[in-house]
């Protein structure tokens, strides 16, 4: 059941505690269209009270995987992210032990066509994996990018079983990601 913040701002909920899908009212004629992407006032009419401090923009090709990348608190980050051009199959890991969907994963294809978007509040790993030729890749942060803070989480954790839904052989990922540790061996970092 889609929340109305104002008359043209749907949100859905989703299963994990503060995660939500927005999906902008588009407005189309023969020039193209036009969509808002953000509203302060409407997204806190929706229940996300957060202030975005960063905009974040990246460049991906078919098959590049970034993730599963989250900070460490005090510096963990809130996101609204959303594609610009082409598609990726975006996927959070709630990290929130006192949360029923604790080490469990979401994931939501978004894309320059559907204009999807996903609110992932502190708490997740993220990451995305890039579906089509040519990837802009655009989010916004609640909190700056501190490396002294950065940690992240396999792509491939075994207990966590992700389906990416592309081969394992396919896809680029950076030498740092591939040497991410398991959720199992910092699981206990979050209690």
């Amino acid at each position: 059941m889609p929340i109305f913040a104002g008359k043209n701002m749907p949100f859905h909920d989703t299963a994990f505690e503060g995660v939500k899908i927005f999906e902008p009212r588009l407005y189309k004629d023969r020039r193209g269209y036009f969509y808002e992407s953000y509203n302060e006032r409407l997204f806190r009419q929706a229940g996300i009270e957060t202030s975005f401090v960063q905009d974040n923009q990246a460049f991906s090709t078919y098959g590049v995987l970034r993730g599963l990348h989250y900070q460490k608190a005090p510096k963990a980050q809130a996101k609204l992210v959303r594609v610009i051009l082409g598609e990726v199959l975006d996927l959070i890991v709630d990290l929130r032990p006192e949360q029923p969907t604790y080490g469990q994963w979401f994931s939501l294809r978004l894309s320059d066509k559907n204009h999807k978007q996903l609110f992932v509040p502190r708490g997740f790993a993220h990451g995305y994996l890039a579906l089509s030729p040519q990837v802009i890749f655009a989010y916004k942060c609640d909190n700056y990018y501190d490396p002294d803070y950065e940690a992240g989480i396999r792509f491939d954790d075994p207990s966590l079983n992700i389906d990416w839904g592309v081969p394992k052989e396919q896809l680029i990922i950076s030498e740092k990601d591939k040497a991410l540790p398991f959720f199992e061996e910092i699981k206990e970092s979050f209690l």
